[in-house]
């Protein structure tokens, strides 16, 4: 019987499959560090870009503040505005009315009496003044009654001064015009 050795061929045969071994797991190792590294800068990237539109937002952000800021403001002058042009208008509506008031009371005032003081508070006037005698002040709640935007005179008090006369004080309504009612 023949005796053959494949001891060498064996040996040769392991040392060839850890060659092999050994360049499959280098290999290997290359392929997984290229990918660790590709996927380092794929996420790098994907952070810078996040990063950037961040930043972008953050601006656009800040820039709607301010102009919020100002719309806010120019809100603010515009009711400023608004309750200044319902003063004037009060003012102008009423500057008729308070012409009328003074033209009735210089209508109805006979001679003999001598208005002193006129305050109006709302719809109501209260005269102060001074008169020759009795007759004088009834003559003249008689003509307030008569006149057309003024009604219901109403005496509070008379005095008698030795220097003046007859001190008198009275009131009386403001009638509302139909200017005011629209």
């Amino acid at each position: 019987m023949t005796r053959i050795n494949l001891l060498p061929w064996r040996e040769e045969q392991a040392k060839r499959r850890r060659q092999y071994f050994l360049a499959f797991l280098f290999g290997m190792t290359g392929v997984a560090l290229a990918a660790v590294w590709l996927a380092d800068r794929v996420i790098d990237r994907a952070i810078d870009r996040q990063v950037a539109r961040s930043s972008h937002l953050s601006r656009a952000v800040t820039v709607l503040d301010s102009q919020i800021k100002t719309i806010d403001e120019l809100r603010e002058q515009r009711l400023q505005l608004v309750e200044r042009m319902k003063v004037v208008q009060g003012l102008q509506t009423d500057r008729p009315a308070d012409a009328l008031l003074f033209d009735q009371l210089a209508r109805a005032v006979p001679d003999g009496v001598q208005l002193r003081e006129v305050i109006v508070e709302g719809g109501n006037v209260g005269v102060r003044g001074s008169a020759e005698s009795n007759q004088d002040i009834a003559r003249l709640l008689r003509s307030l009654e008569a006149s057309n935007d003024l009604q219901a005179p109403r005496l509070q008090h008379v005095q008698a001064d030795d220097e003046d006369g007859n001190g008198f004080h009275l009131m009386v309504r403001q009638r509302e015009s139909v200017e005011a009612l629209q």
